[in-house]
């Protein structure tokens, strides 16, 4: 009474790992979300395997089935077309109802698109949100990137090739033309591409001209942060001490603000203004 999680190829069938096949072959059945494509992938294993559909549109009620058959004792593995489930899939509320269920969730992880296309695309990878699908909903489309617009972490979308001009205007518009972009394409295929340049620069690389073509995962560059903080010399401190003074603080909170503002110790500004008051 189990449900696997199985990560599948997000192209080369190659990658497929031992443990994924043999749980493939070891479980009572399989919800897939295009049983046509676990088929060709059941056929390339020699795997034969009871197939159940489960996709976006018929989860709530093949959910239920799914979770029905669990408890009455099979063991089911979750796959969708490429890559692993419930990551920006509806499997995500399968593996909620079989936790609910008290039914034991196991991974069995394989390749994810977003994790390998940040890992080639020489983006910042230190920090990064997921931001999966953007909604094809004008309005959710443009509050979802508005609430990017100060994103300081790197961005990583999912894009169809028919929907990806629409997406790069709506990123030109609303982070910038100068904004650095990794396009990539076709991860682990035959034609597997990596494009690096700047929105304005993928505006006009894909167009009418040139439809894109392929899966894309697109990793767009965060905000710039400004780590040039102004630097102050002890002049600049003790002339805004002086400053300070002549509105009226004493010279020890003169010294003691203006070395504030200035990142530099009080002791330091202090002995200056006396060392120029000497003078």
């Amino acid at each position: 009474m189990k449900l696997f999680v199985v990560g599948t190829p997000i192209g080369n069938l190659s990658d497929l790992s031992p443990r994924a096949a043999a749980t493939l072959e070891a479980v009572d059945f399989i919800a897939a979300e295009d049983t046509r494509v676990t088929l060709k992938l059941l056929n390339h294993l020699g795997i034969k395997k009871p197939l159940i559909s489960y996709f976006e549109h018929n989860r709530t009620k093949k959910g239920t089935e799914i979770i029905a058959r669990i408890l009455s004792g099979e063991s089911c593995a979750l796959v969708t077309d490429a890559g692993m489930p419930a990551i920006s899939d509806p499997g995500e509320e399968l593996v909620r109802q079989a936790h609910e269920a008290g039914i034991t969730v196991e991974s069995v992880p394989g390749p994810t698109a977003f994790a390998t296309a940040l890992a080639v695309s020489g983006m910042p990878s230190g920090r990064f949100t997921f931001e999966g699908f953007v909604s094809q909903n004008r309005p959710a489309r443009a509050e979802h990137l508005e609430s990017l617009k100060n994103e300081t972490r790197t961005m990583i979308f999912y894009e169809a090739p028919h929907k990806l001009t629409r997406t790069l205007r709506d990123f030109e518009e609303i982070f910038g033309g100068d904004r650095s972009i990794a396009l990539v394409r076709e991860l682990t295929k035959l034609h597997e591409e990596v494009v690096r340049t700047d929105i304005s620069g993928a505006r006009a690389l894909y167009n009418e001209d040139t439809p894109p073509r392929g899966e894309f995962v697109v990793i767009v560059g965060g905000k710039p942060v400004n780590d040039e903080a102004p630097v102050f010399t002890l002049d600049d401190a003790v002339t805004l001490a002086k400053e300070l003074k002549e509105g009226g603080a004493s010279a020890s909170d003169a010294a003691k603000q203006a070395a504030a503002t200035c990142g530099l110790k009080k002791s330091d500004v202090y002995r200056a203004m006396q060392k120029e008051r000497e003078q």
